[in-house]
């Protein structure tokens, strides 16, 4: 495998290495440069503005459908807020005096506080919201303003019926609505996720610290992830006039964004300083550096792009917006990492080890921290997977497979709230109870019809009759109410499925009346759309978006994640085993969230007991960003242990090569991630729960398992058969890792190397 030196020296200067040598020559150039293009990119996103993803645009099929009709429309549907009032037993009813004195207090408290308007009492002519058991009432109205911004405004409503509630002991008084539950949970979780995401940044660089240990070298990696993010979030700005944005995306980026910058800056700042502990100038140093890890952060970077922009094949725009999102910060640290890094490391020099934290890395600095060393469990583990590589590949793949098979029962639905927040919230009780009185009151179905006269007599007797075969059907025991917009034409039908919260029975619901009760009806007028909305519809669609994304999605990150293994290592074999390997791993992840959140198996430990399902966009989810993050670390082992066997070691020894001087770096950069990502699985709502629960047993297992055990035993057992490539392929541009690190100065484990000048 070995190469002429002279040969290769034409050949080296492949693009990382030539943009590790400028910056190294142009040192403050590239620095100011950098600098520059944080500062217009956060500029131009500030003066652009950030366009998010509206409700027309996230939602699919039919819920859509519904939302762009109600925007073309220009109708802002009010806020609207329920007072459930009942009898907390059995002695009291609706036509009690004490009863209808409590429902009348509580429509003069709402109506006093000003904010609020269209106030419909149980007792009016025509109302409905009265339950059958007579123990039940509804007192309705809608927040004055802009419904958006509705729970800044609840809270003088709140207390005004907490205090009518005070005033009556044997009655329950209580309120809920979309304003009075985006403030209720904005007050117990508003912080979660943010407090979270500040978090990070400590964590990682504490870790980093331990690593390192020293402070300047710590905070290089974080400065790296920083930038890289607040750039990232200008030209977020900027593109989201042709591609909408998202809180979530924004996010996600954060995450993607400090996991990849930290871990590209970490491999390249540990080779760059592995090869000043063998001796070498700083100069040399920088320039194996940029040779080596430079191209394994290309390779890395391009292959998690090509998975990120997988959620673009879904065709829902909050994935969408967090898969360009995460692209773009990926790329922006992967050229950081590549210029303004080694200009930074050529600046600093000696002094990236300055700040020492005492008594860390003693061994290292006594023996001038040969960069060879090694972990030593790490060599223990390689002796033992080396000299049995046949059943450390059996052991290992069972063990993965054991692990997964609980995903093969897993079961996906949106969440419902006590599912999503449990009962600690009393606003969750209520809304069950609105739903145990009301079935389907607290989230009724929306049928927005548009006709080109909403008076005509046609459309009024269609309407008439989809209320009437509604209830009819079974689909709704009602009330179902009609609002007619005239100056817009268009009419929203508000129907209570039966099955309220039971996603399963409402569902049934919700398929009678589209496919039977409206084409009966409206169906039989022309010129009259009338798609169904609302939060079951919503959650369907969602689903059924989903599910049909999950094969285009996988077979485009898959098959692109392939060419850019073989094209980028010239092998077949490894091509063929990145993805095998990736695969077990987001396989042993997705049976961990299903043992967990879905069967049970130790949910107490992470507060997640009676869940019973995963939410529905986490699989799709997890496999982009798992299969993005994992190629990380195996295109740097990988990397290495090619790296070792052009030099002229034995597969053996090459693959040793490989894992123990790669162990370090992989080990600490899956630490920082799973510490990262286990701060959100400590989070109050579950979907963040299962994520970060997810995305750190995945990172924790491909580092370890994958990484130390199977990708060596594996490669050990194929022996020159890794580096096959078939004839047919050999015409493939050439883009193979011929950059192969220089000797050391002084004579050791590595004389075996062809040496080379840099």
């Amino acid at each position: 495998m070995a190469r002429n030196g002279e040969g290769r020296d034409r050949r080296v200067r492949g693009f990382a290495a030539r943009a590790g040598g400028w910056s190294v020559r142009h040192r403050w150039a590239a620095v100011g440069i950098w600098v520059l293009f944080v500062v217009l990119a956060m500029g131009l996103g500030s003066a652009a503005g950030r366009v998010d993803v509206s409700d027309g645009d996230q939602l699919s099929g039919e819920t859509g459908r519904a939302a762009r009709i109600v925007d073309d429309a220009g109708i802002d549907e009010p806020a609207g807020e329920t007072v459930l009032v009942q009898a907390k037993d059995g002695r009291l009813t609706a036509t009690a005096p004490e009863f209808k004195k409590a429902v009348a207090d509580v429509v003069a408290a709402v109506q006093g506080t000003g904010a609020v308007t269209n106030v419909r009492s149980p007792y009016a002519a025509g109302a409905q919201t009265v339950s059958e058991d007579g123990r039940t009432a509804l007192v309705q109205f809608d927040v004055r303003g802009d419904p958006d911004t509705a729970s800044d405004r609840i809270e003088p409503v709140l207390k005004a019926v907490e205090g009518v509630a005070d005033d009556h002991d044997a009655l329950r008084i209580e309120e809920i609505g979309g304003a009075s539950m985006g403030k209720t949970f904005d007050d117990a979780f508003g912080d979660d996720f943010q407090r979270a995401e500040y978090s990070a940044v400590p964590v990682a660089l504490g870790i980093l610290l331990i690593a390192f240990g020293a402070l300047v070298a710590a905070l290089l990696p974080v400065a790296l992830a920083i930038t890289a993010i607040m750039a990232t979030m200008g030209l977020m700005g900027v593109v989201s006039h042709l591609q909408p944005m998202s809180e979530t995306a924004n996010s996600v980026m954060l995450l993607v964004g400090l996991a990849v910058g930290v871990d590209y800056c970490l491999f390249y700042l540990r080779r760059e300083r592995e090869e000043r502990m063998k001796g070498h100038d700083p100069k040399t140093a920088l320039r194996v550096a940029a040779a080596t890890s430079g191209r394994a952060i290309i390779v890395s970077g391009v292959t998690v792009c090509v998975a990120m922009a997988g959620m673009m094949f879904t065709g829902l725009a909050e994935f969408q917006a967090m898969g360009l999102a995460s692209l773009m910060v990926v790329a922006v640290a992967m050229v950081g990492s590549v210029t303004v890094l080694p200009a930074l490391l050529s600046l600093l020099g000696e002094r990236v080890e300055k700040g020492r934290i005492p008594f860390l890395h003693p061994t290292r600095r006594r023996n001038g921290g040969n960069g060879n060393d090694g972990s030593r469990f790490w060599q223990r583990v390689l002796t033992v997977v080396l000299a049995r590589p046949a059943v450390s590949v059996v052991v290992a793949v069972g063990a993965l497979l054991a692990i997964a098979a609980p995903a093969l029962g897993m079961k996906t639905q949106n969440l419902t709230l006590d599912q999503e927040f449990g009962d600690s919230l009393p606003i969750v009780q209520t809304y069950d109870r609105v739903n145990a009185a009301f079935p389907g009151g607290s989230d009724p179905a929306e049928v927005v019809v548009k006709a080109d006269d909403i008076n005509a007599a046609a459309v009024r007797d269609a309407i008439a009759d989809f209320r009437a075969q509604a209830v009819s059907s079974g689909a709704s025991r009602g009330p179902v109410e009609v609002t007619v917009h005239r100056g817009q034409n268009v009419a929203f039908i508000d129907v209570p499925l039966v099955g309220g919260s039971d996603q399963g029975r409402a569902e049934k619901s919700l398929a009678l009346l589209r496919d039977r009760v409206r084409p009966d009806t409206l169906g039989t007028v022309d010129g009259v759309e009338a798609p169904i909305t609302g939060q079951v519809a919503g959650s369907k669609d969602f689903n059924d978006q989903i599910v049909g994304s999950v094969v285009p999605v996988f077979v485009f990150v898959v098959v692109f994640a392939f060419l850019l293994m073989l094209l980028s290592f010239r092998s077949l074999t490894v091509a063929i085993t990145s993805i095998a390997l990736n695969l077990l791993s987001v396989g042993a992840a997705y049976g961990i969230l299903v043992a967990v959140f879905q069967n049970g198996w130790g949910a107490s430990l992470v507060g997640a007991e009676g869940v019973g399902a995963i939410i529905s966009w986490l699989p799709l989810f997890l496999f982009v960003i798992l299969f993005g993050l994992s190629m990380d670390y195996h295109v740097f082992v990988v990397s290495r242990i090619k790296e070792a066997r052009l030099q002229g070691r034995s597969n053996h020894d090459a693959i040793r090569h490989g894992v123990v001087t790669t162990a370090g770096v992989v080990t600490s950069a899956a630490v920082i991630m799973v510490a990262v990502f286990s701060i959100f699985g400590t989070l109050s709502m579950q979907s963040f729960k299962q994520m970060g629960v997810g995305l750190a047993a995945a990172i924790l297992i491909d580092a370890t398992v994958i990484r130390g055990v199977l990708l060596p035993a594996v490669m050990a057992l194929l022996g020159e058969r890794n580096w096959y490539l078939p004839k047919w392929l050999r015409r493939m541009p050439d883009l193979t890792h011929d950059e192969v690190a220089p000797d050391a100065p002084r004579t050791g484990s590595d004389e075996g190397a062809v040496r080379v000048s840099p």
